[in-house]
C-alpha cells in the first residue's frame, strides 16, 4: 500500500480501504490455512483479522510492509483462538465435561440463558466470561476495568442471583 492510499484510507475513503483488503484476501486466507491446518478456522480467523484491520487500520504506519502487519494481527488472534481453547478445555476438564455454570439441570438451555440475559451487565459479563469462556477473575478485571476480587464478588453475587431466579421458575 502506498502513502496515497493509506491517507484516503485514514480519512474516511471507505473504498480506498475495502479495496486494500480485497486485494490482501487472498494472501491472508492461504496463510491462515497455512497457519491452522484447517480451511474453517482459517476463515474465521481471515474474517476476525479483516475486522481487527478495519478497526485498527489508523494505527498503521508505512514503515512495515501492510501484509507483514495484517499477518502479524492474524498469528495474534489465532493465538488467542489457541488460548481459549485451552482455557475451554481446561474448564470442562476441571467440571466433568460440563458445560457453563450448573445452575438447575432441570431447566432447558434456552431458560438459562433467557434469566441470564435479564441480569444487569455488571453481573452478566463477568459470569459469562468466567464460566462460558473460562477467563480468570485477573484477566477478566483487566478486561473490563475491575479488580479481580471485585470480578469474583459479582461472578459470586451474579451466580446466586441466577440460581434463585431459575429457582423461582421451576
Amino acid at each position: 500500500m502506498d502513502e496515497q492510499v493509506l491517507k484516503q484510507i485514514k480519512n474516511g475513503d471507505q473504498q480506498a480501504l475495502a479495496q486494500v483488503l480485497k486485494d490482501h484476501y487472498e494472501f491472508l486466507f492461504k496463510y491462515t490455512v497455512q497457519l491452522t491446518g484447517n480451511k474453517d478456522v482459517a476463515k474465521d480467523v481471515t474474517q476476525e483479522t479483516m475486522v481487527k484491520v478495519i478497526h485498527s487500520i489508523h494505527k498503521y504506519e508505512i514503515q512495515a510492509k501492510f501484509s507483514t502487519w495484517i499477518i502479524q494481527i492474524a498469528t495474534n488472534i489465532f493465538l488467542d483462538m489457541k488460548r481459549k481453547d485451552k482455557r475451554w478445555e481446561l474448564y470442562l476438564k476441571e467440571n466433568g465435561g460440563a458445560a457453563g455454570c450448573e445452575l438447575n439441570t432441570e431447566n432447558s438451555w434456552s431458560e438459562t440463558v433467557e434469566v441470564l440475559s435479564s441480569l444487569e451487565d455488571a453481573y452478566r459479563v463477568p459470569i459469562l466470561l468466567k464460566h462460558l469462556y473460562g477467563y480468570e477473575y485477573k484477566e477478566i478485571g483487566h478486561m473490563i476495568g475491575l479488580k479481580a476480587g471485585t470480578v469474583k464478588s459479582r461472578v459470586h453475587y451474579g451466580l446466586k442471583l441466577l440460581r434463585k431466579e431459575m429457582e423461582g421458575d421451576e
